[in-house]
């Protein structure tokens, strides 16, 4: 078919000139009705008609490619069209009918494909040679055509994310290619109110099918047709090709390399590219802008968002097609920096840096950031990777969270390239740049300190994965960090492929020849091994969750590494984390320890860790501790079980299990109680099966036959068939040896115990036998005579309780007797105790007290009096079998029998026994019990009554309640273990409510915060906080005014401090006087803040009330005490404590560390923060002023009359209280002028000396008065002049820094440090050099300077970041140039500020 019988449908001779021309006068903005005939006729004109027609103009502009540069070429079709009468305008007005018709929003499926293809033709015309001489073109229609892909193909089959009322508009499976939904986050509002349509699968493929002519047609008019002269096409069609990126999934792998030929490009986001690399072409214009502007398209692509016309990006949601789209995107900028070769360098440094910039805080979307940076960079030669990691380095250290965030990310995948070598940059100053040295030391280990907790712990964490780097270089420059100077020989041969076994690094190299290999710091005084320890070990306890979880992570990898030493000091900080507050600590730390145990499974201290770390854990509050600790244990030692053979040796898990239960019964001892609460656990989920008995009972034969009893004693009362002959077998060995170690003679006695309801009566009556004949050898030790006699209880127990009974008479009876027969032959013998056995006379003592328990009907007053002969020498009295000693004097008080303190200790506790069964003992001996307290010099005695009598309180809790004062006297003791033993004991009273908090024993515990001896003091707060506290929420509030007058002596007040003590009571816990302030404030400090806002709140009123009022009104006497009261009373009321939490605490988060605009939640969190404080201050605002101030202005009236220095403190007062109402001073204090002007002029004189110091501080003294360069500003480059183009570059500033760029990195000591000592020609260049200068500069994309030798990079500061103001087309700030640091103007000068100092020495010399 011929051109003109293709044109024929159009009937454009039929069409009305004065139609057509209104047409043009409309430039095609808007459509144009034709009459209703010639619509119907249109209307009906089907895709075939205008698919003919696009072929037939398509051969046309093949001929004149052909034909072109040949002489006698074809005949124009511009000629063919004049030859037939056929007019070009009209022919353009009619296929933008139908491309305008398509472009609205109600178009049906026929409109939208006929508009696609009319603007397809109109694109292949105005690509023909002559079309501009024939006045096709017009940019207005060249736009809309190039962009009517975005109109004609239906949103909501594509990018835009459908509201929850919304349903789609085609079903499910009809589609020829996938569609991606939920693509966008937001869309803008015209698209949420677009009528919605309904299009099948077949619809669908045929608006697809014009779309890929369109594409095509536009990228033929590319080749031929140049823009050069008209930029805001260019930029039209950037933007609209990287839209297209979007369009559909791309099948395989996309080759930028080969030649492109139209036809074969098969995918719409395939073509995109290639739109974009022919735009970058010469004839488009300057390649140097047109590529700044493709990287600026792309960025959005490479940071998966939405970027729009107008406001903030948006993010897409990360499914696989955007992943797939950004992929393509980094793969194609790769591509044009290869072709491009030295022009594309400089604008590949600025895209890695706007990537930076422009970065969010969600990790997904950091995570795929970097991974882009780390892509990009692989392409940048050594010198330009050099300068971006100078640039790296100076955006670490930038104010907003997010960017020092996202550079510890960008380092770590830096880290897993290949490390660049120093001869590799020809320039020597950025060659220090190259080594992964420099990224691990100078970025990341310098964010170990950072002012945001978030920042901190990705720094720890990811310091603890660079260990798992297959690099030794970076292993060496973490061993310089934390490892002590020290030099390891290595010997040709002694490492191979494998790993160094000296430092356990699990690195692999390859073999190194004979030579010195340093591991330790080149230079101590910037990384010194003991400080950057001692600081991660401060980090493990940490105020914040993150950071501790990650200080554990990195110490870990540090141990696991053999970067540090594996000393008990760090590795006990790993078991103490598994006792945590925060639950996600304690499951860190918990994951943590078993990571070091497969790491180091046969290092003993690690053992240990791990055990005193997991078993402990079985018993924590939070479920999902507890579950996580029995897996461990399930893992470790349960599942390790298995059968034994002594030919067969035990492989490294199950050595492990057998070392693990060693420890358990003989190091860790102490973990049996918890070790046994996993096995109930367990029992109730029938983890023990008969064939784990078996396996278990193989094992007791071994050498690690200990274990096994362990294991075997916790699982036999839960499993119903046993081998019971091979466990009689056992006990019989037992019973002839005594090389039975004293845990599995404890553990054999406990599985006897619990098998003998199973055995015979025989068998029961010989294991009795054995067992008597045993104890009544009295060559056992301590436990297992205890254990001996728990299971002869066993043995004898019976359904009828007196059968039982009368088993216990019998045999501990026996026992009873035996022991009394044996004391009374060494106290009433003359010459006993002159051949006393002492370990024999424990023994005794212990076994009579352990069987007396069982028996009490067999104690008689014989044997009470041989027992309390044992503590005295009244053997007469017992012989003449008189009355006893006077009950009101002490056991320390009668004459010194020559028996030793082990055996008076374990009298004492034997006395306890009996005491516990006759109640008349009680009364009889707790008095002096409570007298040998006082007076009391043996350590171990005085220790074993403070037991018995918390012991007898359980018991006999009213008789030992008036002795209560005596216990808790003891926490004032001369021996730290007797403080300690006392704490314990009444903390678990306290916790049963067997004692109450009466008279002082509150403030006596409180004495116990301020021990000497930091341990007790933090035992104390843990018991107060963690155990006493949770069960009485109102303890401390209510104890706190008493505690100001009971901590300094002061009775005077008629309600406090009244509970009767004696002297000696009162000097032990005084805290009276100048000497003791400290003490008393930590108590002060330590109490309020453990209060809730409304106790803060009602303490201050009920201060008012007993304090400040009594004192106003003369109730209390002004005196010397009166006056400290008072005084120590301003001084609480001073405390930043006192102050309300949800006033003091600031909205934007932790520690200079802004809130995210992206999070919402955050957003909204800190708006009814806001409103809770704002309700919050007018309340305690009225509080004040109508019960505070009146007591203020009486006071100072009666101070002043007596000229009181408590006065001072009084003013000192107000001025910390009114810094909240510094603006209301004259409403405050209506009632008192004077008063107010003081106060006002308090709060004046406090803020200029406070800024005074600021200025002391921050300034520089510099006696030239010039600005060091990391703090000059842009702001007086000099602009000039260049035709900006009409789109935005929405990138936010940079956040201004404090004013010094120490405030900027004041979150690293050692960096802040260097910094302010640092010359002031240094070269380090900070981000404040980007600051810029409101209307300096105006909507420009990356910056590209005319000149040849400007720095693109800004020197290292951030390239061109713009406002998002409306674009100008002329005038003097369009584009930002920065001259080099010798050429740039100076800054205003510095004051020459003058520490006073200096001013009254200089007028003193004079």
């Amino acid at each position: 078919m011929d051109l003109i019988s293709a044109l024929h449908f159009l009937k454009l001779k039929e069409i009305p000139e004065d139609w057509v021309d209104a047409v043009w006068d409309l430039e095609f903005t808007e459509r144009k009705p034709l009459d209703e005939i010639a619509e119907e006729e249109f209307a009906v004109s089907g895709h075939k008609s205008f698919r003919a027609l696009y072929q037939c103009v398509l051969a046309h502009a093949a001929d004149h490619q052909k034909s072109a540069g040949r002489d006698g070429a074809t005949q124009s079709i511009w000629a063919t069209l004049g030859v037939n009468g056929v007019s070009v305008k009209s022919l353009v007005a009619v296929l933008s009918y139908f491309i305008l018709a398509g472009k609205a929003k109600a178009a049906n499926v026929q409109q939208r494909v006929n508009g696609l293809h009319a603007a397809s033709i109109y694109l292949l015309l105005l690509g023909i040679p002559g079309s501009i001489a024939n006045k096709v073109f017009h940019e207005v229609l060249l736009d809309t055509c190039a962009d009517l892909t975005s109109h004609c193909w239906p949103q909501d089959s594509g990018k835009k994310r459908k509201k929850d009322g919304l349903k789609s508009s085609q079903t499910d499976g009809k589609r020829s290619k996938p569609q991606r939904k939920d693509a966008e986050m937001e869309v803008d509002d015209e698209e949420e109110e677009e009528e919605e349509l309904h299009f099948s699968g077949q619809d669908l493929m045929k608006i697809r099918d014009a779309v890929v002519l369109l594409v095509q047609s536009l990228l033929r008019l590319l080749e031929t047709f140049q823009l050069k002269d008209r930029p805001q096409s260019t930029s039209n069609c950037m933007q609209i090709f990287c839209k297209l990126l979007y369009f559909e999934p791309v099948v395989g792998e996309l080759n930028f390399a080969a030649l492109q030929d139209i036809t074969k490009l098969k995918s719409v986001p395939e073509m995109a590219f290639y739109g974009l690399q022919l735009l970058c072409s010469p004839k488009h214009g300057d390649q140097k802008e047109s590529l700044r502007r493709v990287f600026h398209q792309l960025l959005y692509v490479i940071l998966m968002m939405n970027k729009g016309n107008r406001g903030k990006p948006s993010l897409l949601v990360t499914s696989q097609a955007i992943l797939s789209t950004r992929d393509q995107a980094i793969h194609f900028v790769c591509h044009l920096v290869t072709e491009l070769k030295e022009m594309a360098p400089p604008f590949l440094q600025i895209l890695l840096q706007h990537i930076c910039f422009q970065m969010v805080e969600k990790s997904e979307y950091r995570s795929h950031g970097a991974q882009a940076v780390a892509m990009l960079t692989s392409q940048m030669e050594s010198s330009g990777y050099a300068c971006f990691i100078k640039w790296l380095s100076n955006f670490s250290r930038s104010s907003k969270m997010v960017h020092r965030l996202f550079s510890i990310d960008v380092v770590m995948v830096l880290l897993e390239q290949p490390e660049r070598q120093p001869e590799e940059c020809p320039d020597p100053e950025l060659a220090c740049f190259l080594p992964h040295k420099f990224l691990i030391q100078s970025l990341l280990f310098a964010r170990r300190m950072d002012n945001s907790p978030t920042v901190q712990g990705h720094a720890l964490n990811c310091l603890a994965q660079c260990l798992e780097l297959p690099s030794f270089n970076v292993t060496r420059a973490i061993h310089n960090l934390f490892a002590a100077s020290d030099t390891h020989t290595v010997f040709e041969g002694e490492i191979t492929e494998g790993s160094v076994s000296a430092q356990q690094t699990q690195k692999t190299y390859r073999t190194l020849p004979f030579r010195t290999v340093e591991i330790s710091a080149t230079d101590s005084s910037v990384f010194d091994a003991k400080e950057n320890l001692a600081l991660l070990l401060r980090r493990v306890e940490d105020s914040k969750t993150n950071v501790r979880k990650s200080a554990l992570q990195a110490l870990v990898g540090l141990l696991k590494h053999a970067v540090i030493p594996m000393s008990w000091e760090n590795l006990s900080t790993l078991s103490e984390r598994c006792r945590d507050s925060a639950v996600s600590v304690k499951k860190k730390a918990l994951q943590c320890v078993g990571e070091l145990l497969a790491a180091k499974p046969e290092c003993n201290m690690v053992q240990r860790v791990w055990l005193q770390g997991v078993v402990p854990a079985v018993v924590d509050s939070e479920n999902s501790v507890q579950e996580k600790a029995l897996e461990a244990l399930d893992q470790v030692v349960l599942s390790q079980v298995k059968q034994y053979s002594a030919s067969r040796h035990l492989d490294a898990s199950q050595r492990l299990t057998w070392d693990l239960l060693g420890l358990l019964c003989h190091e860790c001892q102490n973990l049996s109680r918890y070790f046994s609460r996993a096995f109930t656990i367990w029992s109730k989920q029938n983890k023990f099966s008969p064939s784990f008995i078996t396996n278990l009972i193989s094992h007791t034969e071994a050498d690690h036959a200990a274990g096994a009893w362990l294991l075997l004693s916790k699982v036999v009362a839960s499993s119903p068939k046993l081998p019971y002959g091979k466990i009689l077998d056992a006990w019989d060995n037992m019973i002839s040896s005594k090389a039975v170690s004293v845990p599995t003679c404890c553990h054999i006695l406990s599985v006897m115990g619990d098998i003998a309801a199973h055995l015979n009566e025989d068998t029961k009556d010989r294991i009795i036998k054995d067992l008597m004949c045993w104890l009544k050898s009295f060559t056992l030790s301590l436990e297992v005579i205890s254990a001996s006699v728990e299971t002869l209880l066993q043995f004898g127990r019976s359904e009828d309780v007196k059968e039982t009974q009368a088993f216990l008479n019998q045999h501990c009876g026996e026992l009873v007797s035996v022991c009394e027969a044996y004391l009374a032959s060494i106290i009433l013998s003359e010459k006993g105790a002159e051949n006393l056995n002492e370990e024999l006379m424990v023994k005794h003592l212990h076994t009579l007290g352990v069987a007396s328990l069982h028996c009490p009907s067999k104690v008689g007053k014989r044997t009470v009096l041989l027992v309390e002969s044992v503590l005295t020498t009244h053997s007469v009295k017992l012989a003449e079998n008189q009355e006893e000693m006077p009950a009101s004097l002490p056991l320390s008080q009668f004459k010194t029998n020559s028996l030793s303190t082990k055996v008076r200790a374990h009298g004492v506790i034997t006395l306890g026994k009996l005491c516990l069964q006759h109640e008349e003992l009680v009364q009889k001996y707790l008095p002096v019990f409570a007298r040998e307290l006082e007076v009391g010099t043996e350590v171990a005695v005085r220790n074993n009554v403070v037991v018995i009598m918390c012991d007898l309180c359980v018991r006999y809790t009213n008789i030992v309640d008036h002795y209560i004062p005596n216990i808790s006297t003891c926490l004032r003791d001369n021996e730290a273990v007797i403080r300690e033993q006392t704490l314990i004991m009444l903390t678990n009273l306290l916790q049963e409510e067997f004692v109450k908090w009466k008279g002082s024993l509150f403030f006596r515990f409180m004495s116990a915060l301020v021990d000497p001896v930091p341990a007790i003091a933090s035992l104390c707060e843990y018991c107060l906080v963690h155990l006493l506290l949770k069960k009485n929420p109102e303890m401390f509030s209510v104890h706190f005014i008493e505690c100001i007058f009971h901590f300094n002596s002061y009775n005077k007040h008629k309600s406090y401090n009244k509970f009767p003590q004696s002297e000696r009571e009162k000097v032990l816990f005084s805290l009276k006087g100048a000497h003791h302030c400290d003490k008393r404030f930590r108590i002060y400090r330590f109490l309020l803040e453990h209060f809730t806002d409304t106790q803060r709140f009602n303490i201050t009123n009920k201060i008012n009330q007993t304090i400040l009022a009594c004192f106003a009104d003369e109730e209390l006497p002004l005196d010397a005490d009166g006056a400290a009261i008072l005084s120590e009373t301003f001084k609480i009321l001073s405390l930043k404590e006192m102050k309300l939490q949800s006033i003091s605490a600031g909205t934007a988060g932790p520690a200079g560390e802004e809130p995210e605009e992206e999070n919402m939640a955050n957003m909204a969190k800190a708006v009814i923060q806001a409103a809770q404080k704002k309700v919050v201050s007018q309340v305690q605002k009225k509080a004040f002023i109508e019960n505070t101030v009146p007591l203020i202005i009486s006071l100072k009236s009666l101070l002043e009359q007596k000229r009181s220095p408590v006065l001072r403190d009084l003013m000192a007062y107000l001025q910390v209280t009114m810094q909240d109402y510094r603006n209301e001073v004259k409403e405050c204090f209506a009632g008192d002028e004077q008063l107010a002007a003081e106060v006002e002029f308090a709060l004046k004189t406090a803020e200029k000396e406070r800024e005074m110091e600021e200025q002391l501080e921050n300034c520089s003294l510099t006696g030239d008065g010039r600005i060091p360069t990391a703090q000059r500003s842009v702001q007086g480059s000099p602009v000039r002049s260049r035709p900006l183009l009409p789109f935005n570059f929405a990138t936010p500033q940079v956040p201004r820094p404090n004013p010094l760029s120490a405030r900027l990195t004041n979150t690293d000591s050692r960096v802040r440090r260097s910094r302010l000592e640092e010359p002031v020609q240094s070269k380090s260049i900070a981000l404040e050099r980007t600051v810029m200068r409101k209307g300096v500069v105006d909507d420009r994309a990356f910056s590209t300077p005319a000149g040849v030798n400007v720095n693109l990079t800004f020197d290292e500061g951030l390239s061109a970041i713009f406002s998002e103001r409306g674009t100008s087309l002329g005038g003097e700030t369009s584009v930002l140039h920065v001259r080099p640091n010798e050429q740039q103007a100076p800054g205003p000068r510095l004051w020459n500020v003058q520490s006073p100092l200096r001013q009254k020495k200089k007028s003193s010399r004079v």
